[in-house]
């Protein structure tokens, strides 16, 4: 047990947690409590999109990547780009017309009630599950740290964000952020330059050692084959994929929509998203390369991998970096996790409230009691939602492997997401019951792709969004048909 580490991780988990409990006295309205009372400047929603971006699954679960692999994720990021340029264009101008709280208001104005609770609905399930497997994350990192059991771990880290998220809403959300953004940024730099030290030599020993293709970015080539279509990190899976991926979690889940919301206009909305991309990529090139120095590493030492595999960085963080440091780069990865954690919470609440509950008590009296009420709802829900994420977190321990398991399983229902969004976006109009037709094909194919072949999740977004489309379309022309007093 090293005490002097255990400090630096005790003493960062009660500094942010008092730092984002602090936000509660600004907290008097739904606006405050959901979207930061729209104050926050450009620069720090763009690092809370990359906290909310990166959760602990990109720490632990991308050296795993490249550790077997190569550096050939970065082909995704690159689709993370494109992603965020059909965002600005598309879907932020609609964002911005009046006063939105939740990104399902928008299918309300164009396909009525009935299909902003079906998208919310599916945001909650999609959200609630996927951060599941993120808690899980947390608890590999405790569990190495301190020998605790997972379920204590989860707890631990559970309670603590939920206390000041409760406390501080989206404010706390967007502050705390930019705190542990850098920190674990800081901690990645750190633990880089320090296992770097065990290769004698240096850069050119590690480039000498590394096995052939190890730093290989682009796998091009295109063919309509199976083969083709299982391989996850190809230039065109990455690039199609991740930008379908990027443009369904940023621009239809409330996750990050509520962080684009949060801005003073669309112009600085616009601003944090394409800023957010420059990190984005920095961040994961960071990771991916510590990936490669520790399969080096264990190379030259005939060691065998840990089990799971996604402890290896951690792992190696605690056990072979200096005292003091070891305890600063974990504090780190934490902080990747309470941020991440802290936003879901939020989102769940604010989808929860605004979707579900406010519809129903509109008829209620306005005034600063409603306001008060509104608050107290607000916090209950977040409260709520913590539970719900500590059962699924210990649950999902037996799901797999936590980067590409967690993007799986948002993967599902995304296609269906985007492609409602974007039949509200197109010219052609398509009525709700033909859109929720539409979407329903859509995850159902994704579903039966999932259990019924080899393709890689990096396109599962791409297919349940063509599918949505396409079924919404036909539904669109067989209910017109139907209608008509001439058919038949």
């Amino acid at each position: 047990m090293r005490y002097p580490d255990l400090a630096v991780i005790l003493v960062y988990l009660a500094g942010i947690t008092w730092f984002g409990a602090r936000f509660r006295r600004s907290q008097r309205t739904l606006k405050d409590y959901f979207l930061g009372g729209r104050s926050a400047p450009w620069w720090a929603i763009a690092l809370s999109i990359v906290s909310a971006e990166t959760s602990t699954l990109t720490i632990i679960g991308t050296p795993a990547l490249s550790f077997t692999g190569d550096l050939g994720f970065l082909q995704v990021v690159l689709g993370y780009l494109l992603a965020r340029l059909v965002i600005s264009a598309v879907f932020l101008p609609l964002y911005f017309r009046g006063e939105m709280f939740t990104a399902y208001e928008l299918m309300e104005r164009r396909f009525g009630p009935g299909m902003r609770k079906l998208t919310a609905a599916t945001f909650l399930l999609l959200r609630a599950f996927a951060e599941g497997v993120r808690v899980f994350a947390i608890s590999i990192v405790i569990s190495t740290v301190l020998g605790t059991g997972e379920l204590a771990s989860i707890f631990l880290i559970v309670a603590l964000t939920l206390f000041y998220t409760f406390e501080g809403g989206m404010k706390a959300v967007i502050w705390t952020d930019v705190v542990q953004m850098f920190l674990y940024v800081l901690g990645a730099l750190v633990s880089l330059f320090v296992i770097l030290q065990h290769v004698p030599g240096g850069w050119a020993q590690l480039l000498a050692e590394a096995p052939a293709g190890k730093f290989r970015v682009f796998h091009f080539g295109f063919a309509l084959t199976p083969e083709f279509f299982s391989q996850p990190y190809t230039f065109w899976a990455g690039l199609i994929g991740g930008c379908f991926l990027t443009t369904a979690s940023h621009g239809t889940e409330q996750l990050m929509v509520q962080r684009l919301l949060a801005a003073r206009d669309q112009r600085q909305s616009r601003t944090a998203l394409l800023a957010s991309w420059v990190v984005i990529a920095f961040q994961f090139g960071l990771f991916l390369l510590i990936g490669v120095i520790l399969s080096v590493l264990y190379n030259r030492a005939h060691l065998s991998p840990p089990q799971p595999l996604d402890s290896l960085y951690p792992r190696f963080v605690w056990q072979h970096l200096p005292t003091g440091v070891a305890g600063l780069v974990v504090a780190a990865i934490l902080a990747a996790a309470l941020s991440h954690l802290s936003a879901a919470l939020n989102s769940l609440a604010s989808t929860t409230v605004v979707d579900f509950v406010q519809p129903l008590r509109r008829g209620a009296a306005a005034g600063p009691d409603s306001e008060k009420r509104q608050l107290a709802l607000a916090r209950a829900a977040t409260l709520a939602w913590g539970g719900v994420l500590l059962v699924i977190g210990a649950v999902a321990r037996h799901w797999g492997p936590v980067l590409e398991t967690g993007l799986s399983i948002a993967s599902i229902a995304y296609g269906g997401l985007l492609g409602v969004f974007l039949l509200g976006v197109l010219p052609h109009r398509v009525s709700g019951s033909a859109a929720a037709a539409g979407m329903a094909a859509g995850i159902a194919a994704v579903v039966a792709v999932k259990l019924a072949t080899h393709v890689a999740w990096t396109w599962y977004v791409a297919i349940g969004t063509a599918v949505t489309v396409a079924c919404a379309l036909l539904a669109s022309l067989f209910l017109q048909e139907r209608r008509s007093p001439h058919a038949g």
